[in-house]
């Protein structure tokens, strides 16, 4: 099984690493789609949390949404749209 991201209270995280083209592209994603809808989101640096950069390490950037795995190396704003909006269990 592999590993979470750190205990949160943003409901979503991005797993980026330094010098990751896509890991840019897809914060501008997040961004794009959390800010509008006022949802705090956390940028998880793989350098920090070396665990998840080798877990992941094929997929940066790992996009996790109420610490669930969602996407990888790049983010569907419509996707992401739509687990935002949709009503929490």
């Amino acid at each position: 099984m592999l590993p979470a991201p750190p205990a949160s209270d943003a409901r979503v995280q991005l797993l980026v690493k330094p010098g990751c083209h896509l890991c840019a592209d897809a914060e501008s994603a997040v961004e794009g789609v959390c800010a509008p809808r006022g949802q705090a989101w956390e940028r998880v640096d793989g350098a920090a949390h070396p665990d998840l950069l080798e877990a992941y390490a094929e997929e940066v950037p790992v996009l996790f949404v109420d610490g669930v795995q969602r996407d990888f190396w790049r983010v569907d704003p419509a996707r992401l749209a739509r687990l935002l909006d949709a009503p929490r269990p």
